[in-house]
């Protein structure tokens, strides 16, 4: 009898290629995809297509949009502080997608489950490390099993797929494309070469030629450092991150080419697209900018940076990112108000903010005006500065 196991599901080229490799080695392939919102409904269908074409046990389509913004989006951007200063983690998904894969584990019986991550990259860490933390479970992962006998994966598998009948998309064939709610990522090809990428590497974001002429501007509303209101309108957050993404892509907002270090020690190369969290992480850090202490400004970006590598790294369920998330939580208490971004293309910027926690001091603003006279502030200077001047006149 054939053993179950649930394959977490794209239709893309590795995880298409993992269903017959599964089947021909007495596997009942169950697969699962776990629409993070970066497919629309036409593209929905075709996955399910492909997986019936394919012969599977059974498909099911998982709706995560929101599961993604409350286990991701909202500490995300509480943290501010993209993965080496740059990458928005926008594969950050996987982790929902183990827990849809593994549900799925439940309701069959099974305790095994398959995914399609190379050996090359960071997402076997972060499939692995999450599928470990939730349970005792079989990992097999095909695409790890085919490296120890061929060089060129990518081609082994077309043709493996080509010679049972199965085709695959020409975008396919050149680059790895991951989509979802938080935006695109796409590697391989002349990417993977260190050349300048060509035209086919694109996806939600248009062109310098193509960006509107009509400037565009977006008013974000926030509660305790979650976006919760959209020009006015209050809207659930993966809907106001959807609404972002459709708005700011025709304006080129949010791409970048990126080169990183990754877990295993390889250089990473990708580009990636994320209009929305770019616009969410430029208001939110205008608002706190605005709200936080001085020592909340230059304390957080160090609590910030340890969450997203955490993240990044695969420790997505690590107690450390717990702890971290409390602090991160508390330091949103006065970030309330609302922020107006403004666009002309390829960059966003946040124009205004309002809120009731602004630190303004009544009787003084910065170069301007002061309700202190000239003696308290040479004083201050001369007290402030006491250490630096006596080393100077000690060591003229």
């Amino acid at each position: 009898m054939p053993k179950t196991i649930v394959l977490a599901f794209s239709g893309g080229l590795d995880t298409s290629f993992c269903v017959p490799y599964l089947q021909e080695r007495g596997w009942e392939v169950h697969t699962v995809f776990a629409d993070t919102g970066g497919v629309d409904a036409e593209e929905r269908a075709w996955i399910e297509a492909r997986a019936h074409e394919l012969k599977v046990a059974s498909h099911v389509t998982v709706d995560g949009g929101s599961a993604i913004w409350a286990g991701f989006v909202k500490p995300f951007v509480w943290a501010g502080e993209p993965y080496q200063g740059q990458y928005p983690l926008l594969v950050s998904d996987r982790y929902l997608i183990v827990e849809a894969a593994l549900k799925r584990c439940a309701e069959l019986g099974t305790q095994a489950i398959a995914h399609g991550c190379t050996g090359m990259g960071n997402d076997q860490v972060r499939f692995d490390l999450a599928i470990k933390a939730l349970g005792d479970y079989e990992i097999v992962a095909p695409i790890r099993e085919i490296q120890k006998e061929h060089k060129e994966v990518r081609a082994y598998e077309q043709a493996y797929l080509e010679a049972r009948g199965f085709g695959v998309r020409a975008k396919q064939q050149r680059y790895t494309i991951n989509e979802n709610l938080l935006g695109v990522t796409m590697s391989g090809g002349e990417i993977d070469r260190w050349e300048a990428p060509g035209e086919g590497a694109r996806g939600w974001c248009a062109p310098r030629s193509e960006w509107p002429t009509t400037p565009l501007e977006l008013t974000l509303g926030f509660e305790q450092g979650e976006a919760v209101s959209l020009n006015g309108e209050a809207l659930p957050g993966h809907v106001i991150l959807a609404r972002l993404n459709a708005a700011l892509a025709p304006y080129g907002v949010g791409r970048g080419l990126y080169t990183g270090d990754t877990t295993i020690g390889l250089k990473g190369r990708i580009i990636y697209e994320a209009p929305g969290l770019a616009a969410l992480l430029t208001a939110h850090r205008a608002l706190e900018e605005a709200v936080l202490t001085k020592n909340q400004n230059r304390f957080k970006p160090e609590i910030g940076r340890k969450w997203t590598e955490l993240v990044y790294e695969g420790f997505f369920h690590d107690p450390l990112k717990t702890d971290v998330e409390a602090f991160l939580a508390s330091s949103q208490r006065t970030v309330n108000g609302t922020v107006t971004l403004r666009t002309e293309g390829g960059r966003v910027d946040a124009v205004a903010i309002q809120s009731p926690h602004i630190l303004n001091a009544k009787g003084a603003t910065y170069a301007q005006a002061a309700d202190w006279g000239v003696a308290e502030a040479e004083g201050f200077i001369r007290l402030y500065g006491m250490s630096s001047t006596l080393w100077a006149e000690v060591n003229r």
